[in-house]
């Protein structure tokens, strides 16, 4: 069977906490997942805001291969004539060939929330899809919270579902809005409806608030639902949506499922669309995440080495992601010795350097490194092992200070800075919003005298970490630094009793790991 795939990240994503999309943030995903091969892209609703109006005159431009564009809005109100609603004057303005209306199925909502009769309810369902198909649009009806309204009262939802097919529905989608519905009580009642409206195409939009909207989203399918709804990456209001990107290769991978998408771009449209919404995307994410093959256990690695299956559940490259080992004092020789080989492709398992460095390893990790989160600081850190590393600069010393208050009344950090290049010195100074950019501005000011190539250098992450907390205001901390030339990003590591220290550690190993590549 073939199953068609709805995604709602313009909409219903945008609904979700720190995000705001720009009319051309909102075309770029769209290009971006017509690319993909995405069925339905739901792009917001034009009644709500002059940034959606303005978006869908601009799309118009934009000639779509695959994907078929949707906007978004509700039933007509109760005491205004549907062709008067502005509502749906504004969804036909935006010019899509596809329309979503979302009508009330909890005769709860009915009564207390829109405060009209049921069968008032009934009336705007049918009157705004009946209009809607009068125009020459497809129409998908969004029975909203239907699971509780089913549950609460089986009758008026099947009644809001056949009111909504006989005015000319194209798609009934039946939404879990509150997300609180289990998985077998949605197998179920989806089995129900697709009894009742056979051969009506039956959707489904699940929100993630008890954690099951992947789960819920499955179970639907196994009941007979043909279209899924979801947002990349489980964006949405409150907990997220149903998450695609997990979605997608489940349906497609494990249940057999026929699809034209092409999962070998999952990981990087998916990295595309976080990068746009600026949101990172968790190292554990199922397929996409970073972690989603990374192994650290010497006996997983050593399995991986030996059969892939044996620890991994597909083959990374399925969905565009990776293999990884992770560096740590867990990590027997199995996990550090193809690392090894990169760089000496001589050494063996048994070869004394591959001893060396774990040893050296796991004492490093005593001290609080932790290098699976920085593979620029474990390359270098190997290099050094092996004594094939040979430094671009030296530090002959640094300081920085604080004024408070500053001209402009907040703290003022600068810094001052000394290096060594092949026998030449120069001193370098700067200020920054806090010690660490003050350390990072002046140590680029410096470098850029010898290497020019440092000024595309941009720290895009900043994190510490207390280690062993009992030592309070004394304790050993650790910094991460994520860097990035706009080409490729790169994590460095550094730990101290200082904070200053060990973010200068870190930020030393960016840039030296930055020239190293270069050579490379």
């Amino acid at each position: 069977m073939k199953l068609e795939f709805f995604d709602s990240t313009l909409r219903d994503g945008s609904q979700s906490q720190g995000i705001s999309f720009s009319v051309t943030d909102k075309i770029n995903i769209v290009k971006v997942l017509d690319e993909f091969g995405i069925d339905y892209i739901e792009a917001g609703n034009p009644g709500s805001n002059p940034k959606d109006l303005m978006f869908f005159e601009e799309i118009k431009s934009v000639k779509l291969k695959h994907s078929k564009l949707c906007s978004f809005g509700s039933t007509c109100r109760n005491t205004v004539k549907v062709e008067q609603d502005n509502n749906i004057i504004n969804l036909l303005k935006s010019g899509t060939p596809v329309v979503a209306i979302f009508g009330k199925s909890w005769d709860l909502h009915v009564t207390e929330i829109l405060k009209i009769s049921l069968e008032d309810n009934l009336r705007i369902v049918s009157e705004t899809i009946s209009y809607l198909k009068s125009k020459g649009k497809e129409v998908i009806f969004d029975a909203e919270h239907f699971f509780d309204g089913y549950k609460n009262n089986s009758e008026y939802a099947i009644k809001v579902l056949q009111a909504a097919y006989e005015s000319g529905a194209d798609c009934l989608c039946l939404c879990d809005t509150n997300g609180g519905t289990m998985p077998f009580d949605i197998e179920e009642i989806t089995r129900k409806v697709c009894d009742r409206f056979s051969g009506v195409r039956i959707s489904i939009h699940c929100h993630n608030d008890t954690g099951c909207a992947v789960a819920n989203s499955l179970a639907a399918v196994r009941a007979g639902a043909v279209q899924i709804q979801g947002t990349f990456i489980g964006y949405g209001e409150r907990c997220g949506n149903a998450d695609l990107s997990t979605i997608l290769p489940n349906l497609i991978l494990k249940c057999g499922y026929s699809s034209h998408i092409n999962l070998e771009n999952l990981y990087n449209v998916s990295r595309v669309v976080a990068e746009i919404s600026n949101i990172r995307i968790p190292y554990n994410r199922p397929y996409i995440g970073k972690s989603a093959f990374a192994h650290k256990g010497g006996m997983h690695v050593d399995g991986v080495i030996k059969l892939p299956k044996s620890f991994e559940h597909i083959d990374p490259s399925q969905v565009g992601n990776r293999r990884k080992f992770l560096m740590s004092e867990v990590s027997g020789k199995s996990t550090v010795l193809p690392k090894l080989q990169e760089l000496v492709p001589s050494l063996k398992k048994n070869s004394p350097e591959t001893e060396m460095i774990i040893n050296e390893l796991k004492n490093q990790e005593f001290l609080g490194y932790q290098y699976e989160a920085a593979d620029a600081s474990f390359d270098l850190f190997v290099k050094k092992q092996l004594k094939i590393w040979k430094p671009h600069f030296n530090i002959i010393f640094f300081k920085t200070s604080d004024d408070y208050p500053a001209p402009s009344g907040s703290l003022r950090s600068s810094a001052v800075i000394e290096i060594e290049v092949d026998g030449q010195r120069t001193v370098s100074g700067a200020v920054g919003n806090g010690p660490v950019n003050a350390l990072d501005n002046a140590l680029r000011k410096a470098l850029m005298v010898f290497y020019p190539e440092v000024r595309t250098i941009e720290l895009t992450d900043f994190k510490v970490r207390v280690i062993d907390q009992s030592s309070t205001t004394a304790a050993r901390v650790r910094v991460l630094i994520d860097s990035s030339d706009g080409e490729s990003v790169w994590t460095t590591i550094g730990v101290s009793n200082d904070v200053i220290e060990a973010s200068f550690i870190a930020l030393v190993d960016s840039f030296e790991y930055k020239l190293s590549r270069k050579e490379s």
